[in-house]
Parts: structure tokens; C-alpha cells; sequence
């Protein structure tokens, strides 16, 4: 017996709220004041179709682990629901992104990661390459980690045979092929509807480590299910409010063979990312009965971090020991002293990060803190006591490069491979990954090294690194000269208006 869309289109207020997903009718209406997004975003679509908003944001079996059986309420004919505005606008999106995705270019013509970059953000919706791509505040902190790289020269060595060059190397005893891992980025389906299993399949081709996000699209059983038996993922760690949730989470991840339980410490609560917010994916506005107090236009941002813990400290890290026998890391250390201390506290290791530049603007750069980090645990001879990895920013093997030659085990990799996944799937990111194979081999040998591990600060100059001032004058006559890089060549077809 099929409900009717009349059936479910009386239930549109908070004192009785359906909603349909994939044909069957829920009753959410006590679910409403716990929903993490706020009740806002559910009520919006309160007696309608609410698949399109739900899909993107949630893990397919999020309604049988969070509503009670009594409340699915059976399927509907779909022929009988009335569409809401909204729903028909974003179709006639969908079909306009399908129209410029016809003249993309050509995956081959992807030359390195900003080109992906380049691509997704044309093909992408708009309100996932906002949340994609925002930054805190002004967004300084997030262009400076990309640009502190550039303070950093080589100092190569010549006449040394590297005939044959490696660039595996061990993290947190796990070997891998490359020195560097897909760190943990939040909603992969807002990019690709297939999700973070993507970043999955490809990380077992190249043997690289993938980070499996809290807040991820699929469920973390979808992500496990799709790797190999031997593959190597860690867990990227929200700590929530409700401890008995986050130590579930934690020993299901290490019951399904995770390696390494990575703690996000530098998140009391995420970042004001204004893209984001002004992109109102989260449109509070136009529904009916909404909460008057909450922010109008939260963006995707807050309204999925209201459970994150504000509370964490040093004192809880014994409390995970418990829980746990996986190796605990400190994700998003941001000075030397938390460094030292997460030493003294024995934790295993730790990533110098900002956040991708989207919590604390002016927050420095992960590459600058470890040029910081490294000289005074060698000092102390406590470099062996930890492994020292950086995020954020990186684009170009050189950087990997430069990070080890600082002292890193390694570094995250996560926007550029969202922006592989959004433009071109699974394919996409394999040929991410290609492309900085490709390019470390080629720098070991231009550096003069045969392995990552004999990559050292002696091969650097980076001086300038910790420099903050304004640049000298522009060089104008030489500028006008330059032809500068471009980004992959479209093919030809109708102007779209989206």
C-alpha cells in the first residue's frame, strides 16, 4: 500500500513533520530538536521530497541507526507528490551542469593538482564548491598556506647516482608508497554522489593511506567495506559531546582494522567560513515554522558541528588511552610547546595543521610551524620520540618535498583530491596521484637524492620562510612579458548561464 503525496504534504509542521527520502515517507517529527543541523533544514522540507538535501549530507543508513523503525512510515507514490520550488530549480541546475560538463576537458589534460581545481569549480553546484573551498574570515590563513611554500628554495645536490630512486617510506609503522596521505575531508558526496569510497578505491591502488572523516558522506562500514583486507586507513576524530558516542566510534573503527585514531584539537568549534555561509546551503529563510533565534544562513559548516565537543583538553587524552590500543595522534598542533607536551604526554604523533586555513585566520601555516618544531627536538635529540606530519596547502611534490627535507614523516593531502573526485571520479584522483608520483621521482633525482629518507634540511633554504611583510614593488616591464600558466583548455559549445 503506497502513501499518497497529499498523505504526507499534511504533516509540513513541527508539531507533525514528514518527510520524504527515496520514496519512503519518515516521521521526524521528534527527531527535530536533535537533529545536529538544527530543525530548521528538516522543516524546510517538512511534507515534501526532501532526497536531493539529504543525500549530499548524510550516510545512507543514517535513518535505520537514528529513527526508530515505528517512524518509517512506508513508501510513496512518487507520481503523486507535488514539487517544491526548490526542488525544480535545482533540477534545472543539474541539467545545466550536465551541459558544461559535456565540453569539461579532457582528463589527459590535467597537468597537476590546480588543474582539477580549476575544472571543479566550474562543473561543480555552487553551494558544494563554496563549502568545498572556503576559508575562516578573510581567508588568509588558508591562501598562506599554499603560498609559504613558495619562501622555500632548493639547495640541490649534483652528481649523485639516482638512477633508481624510491619514494616509500613508514607511517605510524604501516608501509607506503608514497609520503603522503588523503587526510579527512568532511561530505565527499557534495562533490561526487558515489563519496569518500572513491578516495578509497584509488588510495588502494597507489598504496597511500586514506583518513576516513568523521563527518563523511558514506558511513564508515561503506568506507571500510570498500577497502582491501590489508589496506591502511586511519580515523579523523570529532570528539562529540556524548562520550559513549565517540568511544563507539572509536572501537568500531579499530574492530574494522583501523591503524591510527587521529584527534581534531584545534576545533572547539569550526571556523566562520563567510563562502560558505553566504552560499546558504542551509536556506532557513523560506521555510515554514523555522527557529527565529539560529543564524539565517549558517551554511553547511555550522549546521553539522553542533555536536563537536568544546571541552576537550590534555586531561582527556588518558580517557582515548582506555578506550583504545591504536596509536593516538594530535591533529592540528599549532606551536612548539603542544608539540613538546604531547611528547612529555605520550602521544604518537602529531600534524601541524590550521585546518586547511578554516578555523583561526592568521593561524600559520603547517610548514612554517615544523621549520619551528624540528630544530628544538633535535636539540633535545626528542626527534625519534614522535612522528612530526603537516597538512594544508599542499599542490606540487615539491612541497612534499620540502616538508621532509624539514622533517616531516609526511603530509595530508585532501582538497585536491575532493576537486579530482568532484571533476572526474575515480579516475580523477588516480591520475592526482599519478601526477605526483610522477613528479616526486622526477624532483628526488633533480634534488639529488634516492629515497625520501635521505631528503634533509641541509637541501633547503628557507629563510624567508617565517617572513610576513609586504612584497617588494612589482617588476612591471617583466610582467608585462610573462605568459603566464593556464589551466586546462575547454571544449567549444553554448555559453551557459548557471
Amino acid at each position: 500500500m503506497y502513501l499518497k503525496g497529499e498523505d504526507v504534504l499534511k504533516h509540513n509542521t513541527r508539531e507533525s513533520c514528514w518527510v520524504i527520502i527515496h520514496g519512503r515517507a519518515y516521521d521526524v517529527t521528534e527527531f527535530l530538536s536533535e537533529h545536529p543541523g538544527g530543525s530548521g533544514v528538516i522543516l524546510k522540507h517538512a511534507g515534501h521530497d526532501a532526497t536531493l538535501a539529504f543525500d549530499p549530507i548524510h550516510p545512507a543508513d543514517t535513518l535505520e541507526k537514528y529513527l526508530d523503525q515505528s517512524k518509517h512510515l512506508g513508501l510513496v507514490d512518487m507520481s503523486t507528490v507535488q514539487q517544491q520550488e526548490d526542488s525544480i530549480l535545482e533540477k534545472s541546475k543539474i541539467i545545466e551542469r550536465q551541459q558544461i560538463m559535456k565540453r569539461m576537458p579532457d582528463l589527459t589534460e590535467c597537468y597537476n593538482l590546480m588543474d582539477f581545481e580549476a575544472v571543479a569549480k566550474r562543473v561543480m553546484k555552487k553551494t558544494s564548491w563554496m563549502y568545498y573551498s572556503s576559508g575562516a574570515d578573510d581567508e588568509v590563513a588558508m591562501r598562506e598556506n599554499h603560498s609559504a611554500y613558495h619562501k622555500i628554495w632548493f639547495r640541490p645536490r649534483v652528481l649523485v647516482n639516482v638512477e633508481h630512486v624510491s619514494c616509500s617510506t613508514t607511517m605510524l609503522g604501516s608501509k607506503v608508497d608514497m609520503p603522503y596521505y588523503v587526510t579527512a575531508t568532511a561530505l565527499g558526496k557534495l562533490g561526487n554522489p558515489e563519496g569518500e569510497v572513491i578516495l578509497t578505491r584509488a588510495a588502494k591502488k597507489y598504496n597511500v593511506i586514506q583518513m576516513i572523516p568523521t563527518l563523511a558522506s558514506c558511513s564508515h562500514d561503506e568506507i571500510f567495506d570498500a577497502a582491501d583486507a590489508d589496506q591502511v586507513q586511519w580515523l579523523q576524530l570529532y570528539v562529540n559531546k556524548n562520550r559513549d558516542i565517540t568511544k563507539k566510534i572509536v572501537q568500531h573503527a579499530e574492530g574494522r582494522g583501523c591503524k591510527g585514531l587521529f584527534i581534531t584539537v584545534d576545533a572547539p568549534q569550526l571556523g566562520r567560513r563567510e563562502k560558505d555561509m553566504r552560499s546558504k546551503h542551509f536556506n532557513f529563510e523560506s521555510g515554514p515554522h523555522l527557529d527565529t533565534g539560529r543564524e539565517a544562513s549558517e551554511g553547511v559548516t555550522r549546521a553539522i558541528s553542533s555536536f563537536i565537543d568544546p571541552s576537550l583538553n590534555w586531561e582527556d587524552i588518558s580517557w582515548f588511552r582506555k578506550i583504545t590500543t591504536m596509536p593516538i595522534v594530535l591533529k592540528g598542533v599549532q606551536c612548539v610547546e603542544d608539540v613538546l607536551r604531547a611528547i612529555e604526554s605520550g602521544i604518537q604523533g602529531v600534524v601541524l595543521s590550521n585546518h586547511g586555513g578554516r578555523q583561526l585566520d592568521f593561524a600559520r601555516p603547517g610548514i612554517e610551524i615544523l621549520a619551528e618544531v624540528m630544530p628544538i627536538l633535535r636539540q633535545r635529540g626528542w626527534q625519534s620520540r614522535i612522528e612530526i606530519y603537516i597538512d594544508g596547502g599542499i599542490r606540487r611534490a615539491t612541497d612534499i618535498v620540502k616538508a621532509l627535507c624539514l622533517g616531516a614523516k609526511g603530509v595530508g593531502i585532501g582538497r585536491p583530491f575532493l576537486y579530482a573526485m568532484s571533476a572526474y571520479g575515480q579516475l580523477g584522483v588516480e591520475r592526482a596521484m599519478q601526477l605526483l608520483k610522477d613528479e616526486m621521482e622526477m624532483n628526488l633525482r633533480l634534488i639529488g637524492c634516492n629515497d625520501v629518507h635521505s631528503l634533509n634540511e641541509s637541501l633547503l633554504d628557507a629563510r624567508g620562510l617565517s617572513t610576513h611583510g609586504t612584497p617588494v614593488p612589482k617588476d612591471m616591464l617583466s610582467a608585462s612579458n610573462y605568459d603566464s600558466l593556464s589551466s586546462p583548455e575547454w571544449k567549444q559549445g553554448p555559453i551557459s548561464k548557471l
